[in-house]
Protein backbone atom coordinates (compact mmCIF):
# COMPACT_ATOMS: atom_id res chain seq x y z
CA UNK A 1 0.00 0.00 0.00
CA UNK A 2 2.86 2.46 1.04
CA UNK A 3 4.34 1.43 -2.43
CA UNK A 4 0.74 2.78 -4.31
CA UNK A 5 0.75 5.52 -2.24
CA UNK A 6 4.09 7.18 -3.34
CA UNK A 7 3.29 6.27 -6.76
CA UNK A 8 0.25 8.30 -6.40
CA UNK A 9 2.00 10.89 -4.79
CA UNK A 10 4.74 10.82 -7.54
CA UNK A 11 2.39 10.78 -10.33
CA UNK A 12 0.33 13.97 -9.25
CA UNK A 13 3.21 15.80 -8.27
CA UNK A 14 4.45 15.38 -12.14
CA UNK A 15 1.34 16.59 -13.41
CA UNK A 16 1.51 19.33 -11.34
CA UNK A 17 4.80 20.65 -12.31
CA UNK A 18 4.05 19.72 -16.07
CA UNK A 19 0.92 21.98 -15.75
CA UNK A 20 2.87 24.56 -13.92
CA UNK A 21 5.66 24.82 -16.68
CA UNK A 22 3.77 23.63 -20.11
CA UNK A 23 3.12 26.81 -22.43
CA UNK A 24 0.10 28.38 -21.63
CA UNK A 25 -3.58 28.15 -23.66
CA UNK A 26 -4.24 29.73 -26.55
CA UNK A 27 -6.67 30.14 -29.62
CA UNK A 28 -5.59 26.92 -31.64
CA UNK A 29 -6.03 23.64 -30.33
CA UNK A 30 -6.99 25.29 -27.13
CA UNK A 31 -3.28 25.11 -25.81
CA UNK A 32 -1.55 28.09 -27.97
CA UNK A 33 0.51 28.18 -31.11
CA UNK A 34 1.32 24.53 -32.55
CA UNK A 35 4.38 23.57 -32.74
CA UNK A 36 6.34 20.55 -34.60
CA UNK A 37 5.06 17.82 -32.86
CA UNK A 38 1.32 19.16 -33.62
CA UNK A 39 2.28 19.64 -37.23
CA UNK A 40 3.25 15.86 -37.08
CA UNK A 41 -0.33 15.13 -35.89
CA UNK A 42 -1.61 16.61 -39.04
CA UNK A 43 0.56 14.95 -41.12
CA UNK A 44 3.21 17.09 -42.08
CA UNK A 45 6.85 16.73 -41.50
CA UNK A 46 8.74 19.30 -39.90
CA UNK A 47 10.31 21.75 -42.52
CA UNK A 48 7.86 20.88 -45.27
CA UNK A 49 6.17 23.70 -46.72
CA UNK A 50 2.40 24.06 -46.43
CA UNK A 51 0.13 26.01 -49.71
CA UNK A 52 -2.04 28.75 -48.33
CA UNK A 53 -5.49 27.33 -47.99
CA UNK A 54 -4.30 23.50 -48.38
CA UNK A 55 -5.73 21.13 -46.10
CA UNK A 56 -3.51 18.75 -43.92
CA UNK A 57 -3.58 15.37 -44.35
CA UNK A 58 -5.52 13.72 -41.82
CA UNK A 59 -3.47 10.94 -40.45
CA UNK A 60 -4.35 11.17 -36.89
CA UNK A 61 -6.24 13.39 -34.29
CA UNK A 62 -4.10 16.91 -33.46
CA UNK A 63 -1.97 16.97 -30.37
CA UNK A 64 -1.40 19.53 -28.31
CA UNK A 65 1.80 21.23 -28.51
CA UNK A 66 1.84 20.21 -24.12
CA UNK A 67 1.89 16.52 -25.49
CA UNK A 68 5.44 16.27 -26.36
CA UNK A 69 6.45 15.55 -23.36
CA UNK A 70 4.72 12.13 -23.73
CA UNK A 71 6.56 11.51 -27.21
CA UNK A 72 9.95 11.46 -25.31
CA UNK A 73 12.14 9.03 -23.65
CA UNK A 74 12.39 9.30 -20.35
CA UNK A 75 15.69 10.21 -20.41
CA UNK A 76 14.96 13.27 -22.82
CA UNK A 77 12.24 14.26 -20.71
CA UNK A 78 14.85 14.59 -16.92
CA UNK A 79 17.72 16.15 -18.98
CA UNK A 80 14.50 18.67 -20.15
CA UNK A 81 13.27 19.48 -17.05
CA UNK A 82 17.15 19.37 -15.48
CA UNK A 83 17.75 22.41 -18.11
CA UNK A 84 14.86 24.41 -17.21
CA UNK A 85 15.64 24.03 -13.50
CA UNK A 86 18.74 25.96 -14.38
CA UNK A 87 17.49 28.91 -16.61
CA UNK A 88 14.35 28.73 -13.79
CA UNK A 89 17.09 29.21 -10.71
CA UNK A 90 18.91 31.74 -12.52
CA UNK A 91 15.94 33.57 -13.13
CA UNK A 92 15.31 33.76 -8.98
CA UNK A 93 13.00 31.47 -8.75
CA UNK A 94 11.60 30.10 -5.02
CA UNK A 95 13.71 28.15 -3.26
CA UNK A 96 10.92 25.40 -2.75
CA UNK A 97 10.13 25.23 -6.74
CA UNK A 98 14.17 24.49 -7.61
CA UNK A 99 14.30 21.99 -4.81
CA UNK A 100 11.21 20.34 -5.88
CA UNK A 101 11.54 20.52 -10.08
CA UNK A 102 15.31 19.26 -8.98
CA UNK A 103 14.17 16.48 -7.16
CA UNK A 104 11.36 15.36 -10.06
CA UNK A 105 14.29 15.87 -12.63
CA UNK A 106 17.25 13.73 -10.82
CA UNK A 107 13.96 11.03 -9.90
CA UNK A 108 13.27 10.84 -13.56
CA UNK A 109 17.02 10.21 -14.38
CA UNK A 110 17.07 7.38 -11.65
CA UNK A 111 14.50 5.98 -13.80
CA UNK A 112 15.82 6.05 -17.13
CA UNK A 113 19.25 4.74 -15.38
CA UNK A 114 17.08 1.18 -14.32
CA UNK A 115 15.63 1.23 -17.76
CA UNK A 116 18.94 1.38 -19.21
CA UNK A 117 20.14 -1.12 -16.80
CA UNK A 118 17.18 -3.84 -17.58
CA UNK A 119 17.61 -2.92 -20.87
CA UNK A 120 21.25 -4.31 -20.81
CA UNK A 121 20.60 -7.32 -18.77
CA UNK A 122 17.18 -8.16 -21.56
CA UNK A 123 19.58 -7.87 -24.09
CA UNK A 124 22.77 -10.21 -22.12
CA UNK A 125 19.65 -12.91 -22.18
CA UNK A 126 19.14 -12.79 -25.45
CA UNK A 127 22.27 -13.14 -26.42
CA UNK A 128 23.13 -16.24 -24.34
CA UNK A 129 19.69 -17.35 -25.65
CA UNK A 130 20.45 -17.43 -28.65
CA UNK A 131 23.89 -19.19 -28.63
CA UNK A 132 21.63 -22.04 -26.47
CA UNK A 133 18.87 -22.30 -28.45
CA UNK A 134 20.71 -23.84 -31.32
CA UNK A 135 22.11 -26.90 -29.19
CA UNK A 136 19.18 -27.81 -27.74
CA UNK A 137 17.77 -27.75 -31.15
CA UNK A 138 19.91 -30.87 -32.45
CA UNK A 139 17.71 -34.04 -31.83
CA UNK A 140 19.81 -37.02 -33.94
CA UNK A 141 17.79 -38.77 -36.35
CA UNK A 142 19.32 -43.04 -36.00
CA UNK A 143 17.88 -43.83 -39.40
CA UNK A 144 20.52 -42.80 -42.01
CA UNK A 145 17.67 -40.87 -44.16
CA UNK A 146 20.51 -39.71 -47.10
CA UNK A 147 19.65 -43.30 -47.61
CA UNK A 148 15.57 -42.88 -47.49
CA UNK A 149 15.12 -46.26 -45.21
CA UNK A 150 12.61 -47.29 -42.76
CA UNK A 151 9.70 -46.22 -44.42
CA UNK A 152 8.20 -49.82 -44.79
CA UNK A 153 7.01 -52.68 -42.27
CA UNK A 154 9.35 -54.72 -44.19
CA UNK A 155 12.56 -52.93 -43.68
CA UNK A 156 12.62 -54.28 -40.04
CA UNK A 157 12.84 -57.13 -37.63
CA UNK A 158 10.18 -57.04 -35.13
CA UNK A 159 11.40 -58.57 -31.93
CA UNK A 160 8.69 -58.88 -28.91
CA UNK A 161 6.36 -56.75 -27.35
CA UNK A 162 6.98 -53.96 -24.88
CA UNK A 163 4.25 -52.33 -23.99
CA UNK A 164 0.44 -52.43 -24.55
CA UNK A 165 -2.14 -49.04 -24.47
CA UNK A 166 -5.54 -48.20 -24.92
CA UNK A 167 -5.29 -47.52 -28.65
CA UNK A 168 -1.39 -49.54 -29.95
CA UNK A 169 0.90 -52.10 -29.52
CA UNK A 170 4.43 -51.67 -29.55
CA UNK A 171 7.19 -53.47 -30.34
CA UNK A 172 11.27 -53.78 -30.33
CA UNK A 173 12.69 -53.42 -33.29
CA UNK A 174 15.60 -53.01 -35.86
CA UNK A 175 16.70 -52.52 -39.13
CA UNK A 176 19.67 -55.30 -40.45
CA UNK A 177 20.34 -52.92 -43.64
CA UNK A 178 22.00 -50.32 -40.71
CA UNK A 179 25.71 -50.34 -41.24
CA UNK A 180 26.06 -51.89 -37.69
CA UNK A 181 23.71 -54.90 -37.71
CA UNK A 182 24.30 -55.73 -41.20
CA UNK A 183 27.24 -58.07 -41.25
CA UNK A 184 25.35 -60.02 -38.25
CA UNK A 185 22.05 -59.89 -40.06
CA UNK A 186 23.73 -61.49 -42.92
CA UNK A 187 25.59 -64.41 -40.74
CA UNK A 188 21.93 -65.11 -39.48
CA UNK A 189 20.19 -65.48 -42.75
CA UNK A 190 17.81 -62.68 -41.93
CA UNK A 191 17.66 -60.52 -44.44
CA UNK A 192 14.87 -60.67 -46.95
CA UNK A 193 12.77 -62.19 -44.27
CA UNK A 194 9.66 -60.44 -43.67
CA UNK A 195 8.56 -58.31 -40.31
CA UNK A 196 7.03 -61.67 -38.55
CA UNK A 197 10.90 -62.52 -37.61
CA UNK A 198 11.26 -63.06 -33.61
CA UNK A 199 15.01 -62.76 -32.82
CA UNK A 200 14.62 -64.91 -29.41
CA UNK A 201 16.47 -68.53 -29.03
CA UNK A 202 14.56 -71.31 -27.68
CA UNK A 203 14.28 -70.66 -24.02
CA UNK A 204 12.79 -67.27 -24.49
CA UNK A 205 16.18 -65.09 -24.43
CA UNK A 206 17.72 -62.96 -26.97
CA UNK A 207 19.76 -65.60 -29.17
CA UNK A 208 23.35 -65.07 -29.17
CA UNK A 209 24.77 -62.66 -31.61
CA UNK A 210 21.44 -60.55 -32.81
CA UNK A 211 21.45 -57.26 -33.36
CA UNK A 212 20.32 -55.14 -30.74
CA UNK A 213 16.47 -53.32 -30.94
CA UNK A 214 17.34 -49.48 -31.14
CA UNK A 215 13.47 -48.88 -31.90
CA UNK A 216 10.19 -49.07 -30.88
CA UNK A 217 7.30 -49.35 -33.65
CA UNK A 218 3.73 -48.41 -32.49
CA UNK A 219 0.89 -50.22 -34.35
CA UNK A 220 -2.17 -48.34 -33.92
CA UNK A 221 -5.48 -50.48 -33.74
CA UNK A 222 -7.53 -49.75 -36.71
CA UNK A 223 -11.29 -49.71 -36.04
CA UNK A 224 -13.08 -47.24 -37.43
CA UNK A 225 -10.43 -45.03 -39.72
CA UNK A 226 -11.63 -47.49 -42.71
CA UNK A 227 -8.03 -49.06 -45.00
CA UNK A 228 -7.35 -45.96 -46.80
CA UNK A 229 -4.05 -44.41 -45.85
CA UNK A 230 -5.58 -40.65 -46.26
CA UNK A 231 -8.48 -41.70 -44.22
CA UNK A 232 -6.03 -43.62 -41.24
CA UNK A 233 -3.99 -40.49 -41.64
CA UNK A 234 -6.65 -38.16 -41.23
CA UNK A 235 -8.37 -40.16 -38.40
CA UNK A 236 -4.57 -40.73 -36.18
CA UNK A 237 -3.24 -37.49 -37.05
CA UNK A 238 -2.85 -36.32 -33.75
CA UNK A 239 -0.32 -39.37 -33.16
CA UNK A 240 1.69 -37.39 -36.27
CA UNK A 241 1.77 -34.02 -33.85
CA UNK A 242 5.84 -35.07 -32.50
CA UNK A 243 6.63 -36.40 -35.83
CA UNK A 244 10.00 -35.73 -37.62
CA UNK A 245 10.08 -33.16 -40.80
CA UNK A 246 10.76 -36.59 -43.02
CA UNK A 247 8.81 -39.21 -40.87
CA UNK A 248 6.01 -39.37 -43.67
CA UNK A 249 8.08 -38.73 -46.89
CA UNK A 250 7.81 -42.62 -48.20
CA UNK A 251 4.38 -42.01 -47.89
CA UNK A 252 3.99 -39.05 -49.90
CA UNK A 253 6.89 -39.14 -51.89
CA UNK A 254 8.51 -36.02 -50.62
CA UNK A 255 11.84 -34.82 -48.56
CA UNK A 256 9.07 -32.88 -46.57
CA UNK A 257 5.32 -32.90 -45.70
CA UNK A 258 3.71 -29.97 -45.33
CA UNK A 259 0.42 -30.19 -42.93
CA UNK A 260 -3.09 -28.85 -44.16
CA UNK A 261 -4.25 -25.95 -42.87
CA UNK A 262 -7.46 -27.93 -41.26
CA UNK A 263 -4.76 -30.93 -40.03
CA UNK A 264 -2.87 -30.67 -36.22
CA UNK A 265 0.03 -28.68 -35.96
CA UNK A 266 3.72 -30.18 -36.34
CA UNK A 267 6.01 -30.07 -32.98
CA UNK A 268 9.39 -28.66 -32.84
CA UNK A 269 11.90 -30.84 -31.91
CA UNK A 270 12.60 -31.30 -27.91
CA UNK A 271 14.88 -33.18 -25.94
CA UNK A 272 11.92 -34.00 -23.03
CA UNK A 273 9.66 -34.78 -25.69
CA UNK A 274 9.64 -37.94 -27.86
CA UNK A 275 10.21 -37.84 -31.77
CA UNK A 276 8.75 -39.73 -34.23
CA UNK A 277 11.43 -41.11 -36.91
CA UNK A 278 9.27 -42.63 -39.74
CA UNK A 279 5.37 -43.16 -39.93
CA UNK A 280 4.21 -45.25 -42.63
CA UNK A 281 0.84 -47.02 -43.27
CA UNK A 282 0.62 -50.97 -43.95
CA UNK A 283 -0.90 -54.37 -43.75
CA UNK A 284 -1.61 -55.71 -40.67
CA UNK A 285 0.85 -58.08 -39.52
CA UNK A 286 0.51 -61.23 -37.05
CA UNK A 287 3.06 -60.06 -34.42
CA UNK A 288 4.15 -62.18 -31.30
CA UNK A 289 1.36 -62.19 -28.83
CA UNK A 290 -1.59 -60.64 -30.73
CA UNK A 291 -3.84 -63.51 -30.44
CA UNK A 292 -3.39 -63.28 -26.57
CA UNK A 293 -2.96 -59.59 -25.78
CA UNK A 294 -5.62 -57.63 -28.34
CA UNK A 295 -7.47 -60.68 -30.72
CA UNK A 296 -10.40 -58.05 -31.08
CA UNK A 297 -8.15 -55.57 -32.59
CA UNK A 298 -6.63 -57.58 -35.23
CA UNK A 299 -8.93 -57.96 -38.77
CA UNK A 300 -11.03 -61.07 -39.11
CA UNK A 301 -8.52 -63.25 -41.33
CA UNK A 302 -6.15 -63.72 -38.11
CA UNK A 303 -9.08 -63.36 -35.92
CA UNK A 304 -12.67 -64.30 -36.93
CA UNK A 305 -14.29 -62.13 -33.96
CA UNK A 306 -11.53 -59.10 -34.68
CA UNK A 307 -12.96 -55.93 -35.13
CA UNK A 308 -9.66 -54.34 -36.87
CA UNK A 309 -9.13 -53.02 -40.66
CA UNK A 310 -6.33 -54.77 -42.80
CA UNK A 311 -4.51 -51.80 -43.11
CA UNK A 312 -2.86 -49.42 -40.20
CA UNK A 313 -0.42 -46.98 -39.33
CA UNK A 314 3.03 -47.72 -37.56
CA UNK A 315 5.12 -45.07 -35.85
CA UNK A 316 8.84 -45.47 -35.21
CA UNK A 317 10.39 -44.16 -32.59
CA UNK A 318 13.60 -44.55 -30.48
CA UNK A 319 13.42 -47.88 -28.24
CA UNK A 320 13.24 -46.57 -24.42
CA UNK A 321 14.33 -49.34 -21.48
CA UNK A 322 11.65 -48.34 -19.30
CA UNK A 323 8.82 -46.33 -18.36
CA UNK A 324 8.60 -43.46 -15.22
CA UNK A 325 6.57 -45.59 -13.11
CA UNK A 326 8.25 -48.90 -14.03
CA UNK A 327 11.49 -46.59 -12.59
CA UNK A 328 9.75 -45.76 -9.79
CA UNK A 329 8.41 -49.48 -8.83
CA UNK A 330 12.15 -50.20 -8.60
CA UNK A 331 13.94 -46.72 -7.68
CA UNK A 332 13.63 -44.33 -5.32
CA UNK A 333 15.37 -41.12 -6.56
CA UNK A 334 17.05 -38.89 -3.80
CA UNK A 335 15.53 -35.25 -3.42
CA UNK A 336 17.88 -33.75 -5.91
CA UNK A 337 17.27 -36.34 -8.49
CA UNK A 338 13.30 -36.19 -8.29
CA UNK A 339 13.28 -32.03 -8.39
CA UNK A 340 15.01 -32.72 -11.81
CA UNK A 341 13.20 -34.71 -12.90
CA UNK A 342 10.17 -33.17 -12.09
CA UNK A 343 11.93 -30.15 -13.87
CA UNK A 344 12.44 -31.83 -16.82
CA UNK A 345 8.37 -32.59 -17.31
CA UNK A 346 8.11 -28.83 -16.36
CA UNK A 347 10.82 -27.83 -19.32
CA UNK A 348 8.47 -30.34 -22.04
CA UNK A 349 5.62 -29.34 -20.84
CA UNK A 350 6.83 -25.24 -21.29
CA UNK A 351 7.83 -26.29 -24.93
CA UNK A 352 4.27 -27.67 -25.69
CA UNK A 353 2.74 -24.70 -24.43
CA UNK A 354 4.78 -21.95 -26.75
CA UNK A 355 3.46 -23.99 -29.48
CA UNK A 356 0.05 -23.92 -28.71
CA UNK A 357 -0.25 -27.97 -27.65
CA UNK A 358 -1.90 -29.69 -24.91
CA UNK A 359 -0.73 -32.84 -24.30
CA UNK A 360 -4.25 -33.74 -22.17
CA UNK A 361 -2.71 -37.38 -21.60
CA UNK A 362 0.24 -37.32 -19.09
CA UNK A 363 0.67 -39.87 -16.31
CA UNK A 364 3.56 -42.05 -15.60
CA UNK A 365 2.76 -44.36 -18.00
CA UNK A 366 3.09 -42.08 -21.15
CA UNK A 367 6.81 -41.04 -19.81
CA UNK A 368 9.57 -42.92 -20.89
CA UNK A 369 13.07 -43.16 -19.38
CA UNK A 370 16.50 -43.56 -20.32
CA UNK A 371 20.12 -43.85 -18.62
CA UNK A 372 23.30 -43.13 -19.83
CA UNK A 373 24.60 -44.71 -22.39
CA UNK A 374 27.64 -46.82 -21.00
CA UNK A 375 24.91 -48.12 -18.13
CA UNK A 376 22.74 -49.65 -21.21
CA UNK A 377 25.68 -51.21 -23.17
CA UNK A 378 27.03 -53.17 -19.54
CA UNK A 379 22.50 -54.40 -19.42
CA UNK A 380 23.33 -52.59 -15.85
CA UNK A 381 19.85 -54.18 -14.21
CA UNK A 382 16.64 -51.64 -13.67
CA UNK A 383 17.40 -51.25 -10.22
CA UNK A 384 20.82 -51.08 -10.03
CA UNK A 385 20.48 -47.87 -12.34
CA UNK A 386 22.72 -44.83 -11.01
CA UNK A 387 22.34 -41.52 -11.58
CA UNK A 388 19.75 -39.29 -12.90
CA UNK A 389 17.37 -40.33 -15.75
CA UNK A 390 16.02 -38.64 -18.71
CA UNK A 391 12.55 -38.15 -19.00
CA UNK A 392 10.54 -38.15 -22.05
CA UNK A 393 6.23 -37.45 -22.70
CA UNK A 394 5.23 -39.75 -25.34
CA UNK A 395 2.48 -40.77 -26.42
CA UNK A 396 0.04 -37.73 -28.24
CA UNK A 397 -2.98 -39.81 -29.28
CA UNK A 398 -5.63 -37.42 -27.29
CA UNK A 399 -3.70 -34.15 -27.44
CA UNK A 400 -4.91 -30.41 -28.54
CA UNK A 401 -3.15 -29.86 -31.38
CA UNK A 402 -5.51 -27.58 -33.39
CA UNK A 403 -3.87 -24.92 -36.24
CA UNK A 404 -6.92 -22.70 -34.98
CA UNK A 405 -8.15 -22.70 -31.48
CA UNK A 406 -4.56 -22.69 -30.33
CA UNK A 407 -4.87 -24.25 -26.47
CA UNK A 408 -8.54 -22.34 -25.79
CA UNK A 409 -10.97 -25.12 -26.42
CA UNK A 410 -14.48 -24.03 -27.84
CA UNK A 411 -16.75 -26.04 -25.70
CA UNK A 412 -19.99 -25.77 -27.17
CA UNK A 413 -21.33 -29.72 -27.17
CA UNK A 414 -20.65 -32.23 -23.95
CA UNK A 415 -19.60 -34.40 -27.11
CA UNK A 416 -16.15 -32.37 -27.46
CA UNK A 417 -13.20 -34.40 -26.15
CA UNK A 418 -11.72 -33.00 -23.02
CA UNK A 419 -8.81 -35.34 -22.85
CA UNK A 420 -7.89 -39.09 -22.20
CA UNK A 421 -6.91 -38.74 -18.62
CA UNK A 422 -9.53 -38.72 -16.18
CA UNK A 423 -7.95 -39.07 -13.00
CA UNK A 424 -5.13 -36.26 -13.70
CA UNK A 425 -7.63 -34.22 -15.45
CA UNK A 426 -6.87 -30.26 -14.28
CA UNK A 427 -10.00 -28.72 -12.36
CA UNK A 428 -10.76 -26.07 -15.01
CA UNK A 429 -10.86 -29.01 -17.63
CA UNK A 430 -13.04 -31.75 -15.38
CA UNK A 431 -15.34 -28.79 -14.26
CA UNK A 432 -16.05 -27.19 -17.27
CA UNK A 433 -20.15 -26.74 -18.30
CA UNK A 434 -20.93 -26.95 -22.25
CA UNK A 435 -22.52 -23.84 -23.73
CA UNK A 436 -22.65 -21.85 -26.75
CA UNK A 437 -19.99 -19.19 -25.56
CA UNK A 438 -17.72 -22.07 -23.40
CA UNK A 439 -14.27 -22.15 -23.53
CA UNK A 440 -11.68 -24.41 -21.88
CA UNK A 441 -8.28 -23.44 -21.64
CA UNK A 442 -5.29 -26.31 -21.47
CA UNK A 443 -2.68 -23.37 -21.13
CA UNK A 444 -2.02 -24.76 -17.47
CA UNK A 445 -3.92 -28.12 -17.03
CA UNK A 446 -1.00 -30.21 -18.18
CA UNK A 447 1.25 -28.38 -15.88
CA UNK A 448 -1.05 -29.19 -13.23
CA UNK A 449 -0.90 -32.31 -14.28
CA UNK A 450 2.61 -32.69 -13.62
CA UNK A 451 2.34 -31.34 -9.94
CA UNK A 452 0.09 -34.84 -9.47
CA UNK A 453 2.44 -36.90 -10.95
CA UNK A 454 5.77 -35.05 -8.74
CA UNK A 455 4.35 -37.08 -6.34
CA UNK A 456 4.79 -40.22 -7.58
CA UNK A 457 8.87 -39.18 -8.30
CA UNK A 458 8.95 -37.68 -4.90
CA UNK A 459 8.38 -41.50 -3.35
CA UNK A 460 4.36 -40.74 -2.41
CA UNK A 461 1.07 -42.28 -3.24
CA UNK A 462 -0.01 -39.79 -6.11
CA UNK A 463 -3.56 -38.15 -4.36
CA UNK A 464 -5.61 -38.57 -7.69
CA UNK A 465 -5.55 -42.02 -8.08
CA UNK A 466 -6.14 -45.44 -6.08
CA UNK A 467 -9.45 -45.79 -3.64
CA UNK A 468 -10.69 -44.76 -0.28
CA UNK A 469 -10.35 -41.49 1.84
CA UNK A 470 -7.02 -40.39 0.92
CA UNK A 471 -8.00 -40.63 -2.76
CA UNK A 472 -8.99 -37.04 -4.38
CA UNK A 473 -11.08 -36.24 -7.58
CA UNK A 474 -10.04 -33.12 -9.60
CA UNK A 475 -13.49 -31.96 -9.95
CA UNK A 476 -14.14 -31.57 -6.13
CA UNK A 477 -11.36 -31.82 -3.86
CA UNK A 478 -9.87 -28.68 -1.80
CA UNK A 479 -6.02 -27.69 -1.70
CA UNK A 480 -6.06 -27.84 2.33
CA UNK A 481 -6.62 -31.54 1.50
CA UNK A 482 -3.48 -32.26 -0.62
CA UNK A 483 -0.71 -34.64 1.56
CA UNK A 484 2.09 -32.67 3.13
CA UNK A 485 5.46 -33.67 1.41
CA UNK A 486 8.39 -35.07 4.03
CA UNK A 487 11.00 -32.91 5.43
CA UNK A 488 13.58 -34.57 3.03
CA UNK A 489 11.93 -33.02 0.17
CA UNK A 490 13.23 -29.59 -0.64
CA UNK A 491 10.96 -26.63 0.73
CA UNK A 492 11.19 -24.71 -2.60
CA UNK A 493 10.17 -28.22 -4.10
CA UNK A 494 7.30 -28.69 -1.61
CA UNK A 495 5.95 -25.03 -2.54
CA UNK A 496 5.84 -25.20 -6.10
CA UNK A 497 4.08 -28.61 -5.94
CA UNK A 498 1.30 -27.28 -3.95
CA UNK A 499 1.06 -24.38 -6.35
CA UNK A 500 1.10 -25.97 -9.13
CA UNK A 501 -1.97 -27.69 -7.82
CA UNK A 502 -3.53 -24.70 -7.32
CA UNK A 503 -8.02 -25.29 -8.42
CA UNK A 504 -7.73 -21.82 -10.01
CA UNK A 505 -5.80 -21.61 -13.23
CA UNK A 506 -4.84 -17.91 -13.16
CA UNK A 507 -2.92 -18.41 -9.03
CA UNK A 508 -1.08 -21.41 -10.69
CA UNK A 509 2.30 -20.61 -12.31
CA UNK A 510 2.84 -21.07 -15.66
CA UNK A 511 5.60 -24.18 -16.75
CA UNK A 512 7.89 -21.26 -17.65
CA UNK A 513 7.70 -19.96 -13.95
CA UNK A 514 7.65 -23.17 -12.19
CA UNK A 515 10.71 -24.82 -14.24
CA UNK A 516 12.59 -21.32 -13.35
CA UNK A 517 11.50 -21.65 -9.72
CA UNK A 518 13.46 -25.34 -9.69
CA UNK A 519 16.38 -24.44 -12.11
CA UNK A 520 16.85 -21.44 -9.20
CA UNK A 521 17.28 -23.73 -6.44
CA UNK A 522 19.22 -26.44 -7.91
CA UNK A 523 22.00 -24.06 -9.10
CA UNK A 524 21.04 -20.43 -7.97
CA UNK A 525 21.74 -20.77 -4.40
CA UNK A 526 24.71 -17.86 -3.96
CA UNK A 527 22.56 -16.32 -6.20
CA UNK A 528 19.61 -16.33 -3.76
CA UNK A 529 21.31 -15.56 -0.26
CA UNK A 530 22.26 -12.34 -1.79
CA UNK A 531 20.34 -9.54 0.25
CA UNK A 532 19.42 -7.50 -2.14
CA UNK A 533 19.16 -8.82 -5.97
CA UNK A 534 20.27 -6.77 -8.38
CA UNK A 535 20.22 -7.51 -12.02
CA UNK A 536 23.81 -6.72 -12.47
CA UNK A 537 24.76 -9.38 -10.08
CA UNK A 538 21.89 -11.59 -11.84
CA UNK A 539 23.47 -11.20 -15.34
CA UNK A 540 27.13 -11.84 -14.05
CA UNK A 541 25.58 -15.37 -12.22
CA UNK A 542 23.81 -15.93 -15.49
CA UNK A 543 27.21 -15.55 -17.41
CA UNK A 544 29.46 -17.94 -15.45
CA UNK A 545 26.66 -20.43 -15.45
CA UNK A 546 27.13 -19.97 -19.26
CA UNK A 547 30.73 -20.65 -19.65
CA UNK A 548 30.61 -23.53 -17.39
CA UNK A 549 27.66 -25.37 -19.29
CA UNK A 550 29.47 -24.55 -22.57
CA UNK A 551 32.63 -26.64 -20.94
CA UNK A 552 30.83 -29.11 -19.61
CA UNK A 553 29.15 -29.88 -22.56
CA UNK A 554 32.56 -30.16 -24.65
CA UNK A 555 34.31 -32.60 -22.54
CA UNK A 556 31.41 -34.90 -22.45
CA UNK A 557 30.83 -35.97 -19.10
CA UNK A 558 29.76 -39.52 -17.98
CA UNK A 559 26.42 -37.85 -16.58
CA UNK A 560 25.14 -35.03 -18.60
CA UNK A 561 21.66 -34.61 -17.24
CA UNK A 562 22.87 -31.31 -15.30
CA UNK A 563 24.90 -29.73 -18.18
CA UNK A 564 21.71 -30.63 -20.78
CA UNK A 565 19.36 -29.34 -17.89
CA UNK A 566 21.33 -26.24 -17.93
CA UNK A 567 21.42 -26.04 -21.52
CA UNK A 568 17.37 -25.82 -21.65
CA UNK A 569 17.11 -23.12 -18.81
CA UNK A 570 19.36 -21.08 -20.29
CA UNK A 571 17.87 -21.70 -23.94
CA UNK A 572 14.66 -20.54 -22.38
CA UNK A 573 16.16 -17.53 -20.67
CA UNK A 574 14.07 -14.15 -20.77
CA UNK A 575 14.86 -11.65 -18.31
CA UNK A 576 11.34 -11.18 -16.53
CA UNK A 577 10.43 -14.40 -16.10
CA UNK A 578 13.68 -15.27 -14.63
CA UNK A 579 13.17 -11.76 -12.28
CA UNK A 580 9.87 -13.51 -11.75
CA UNK A 581 10.92 -16.78 -10.40
CA UNK A 582 13.45 -14.76 -8.54
CA UNK A 583 10.95 -13.44 -6.03
CA UNK A 584 8.69 -15.73 -6.07
CA UNK A 585 11.71 -17.85 -4.33
CA UNK A 586 12.36 -14.92 -2.44
CA UNK A 587 8.90 -14.67 -0.77
CA UNK A 588 9.06 -18.51 -0.04
CA UNK A 589 11.63 -17.84 2.00
CA UNK A 590 10.39 -14.92 4.04
CA UNK A 591 7.30 -16.57 4.89
CA UNK A 592 7.61 -18.44 7.93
Amino acid sequence: MAVRQALGRGLQLGRALLLRFAPKPGPLFGWGKPGPAAAWGRGERPGQVVSPGAQPRPVGLPLPDRYRFFRQSVAGLAARIQRQFMVRARGGAGPCGRAVFLAFGLGLGLIEEKQAEGRRAASACQEIQAIFTQKTKRVSDPLDTRCWQGFRLEDYLIGQAIGKGCNAAVYEATMPTLPQHLEKAKHLGLIGKGPDVVLKGADGEQAPGTPTFPFAIKMMWNISAGSSSEAILSKMSQELVPASRVALAGEYGAVTYRRSRDGPKQLAPHPNIIRVFRAFTSSVPLLPGALADYPDMLPPHYYPEGLGHGRTLFLVMKNYPCTLRQYLEEQTPSSRLATMMTLQLLEGVDHLVQQGIAHRDLKSDNILVEWDSALLQERTPLHLMDGCPWLVISDFGCCLADQHVGLRLPFNSSSVERGGNGSLMAPEVSTAHSGPSAVIDYSKADTWAVGAIAYEIFGLANPFYGQGSAHLESRSYQEAQLPEMPESVPPEARRLVRSLLQREASKRPSARLAANVLHLSLWGEHLLALKNLKLDKMIAWLLQQSAATLLADRLREKSCVETKLQMLFLANLECEALCQAALLLSSWRAAP
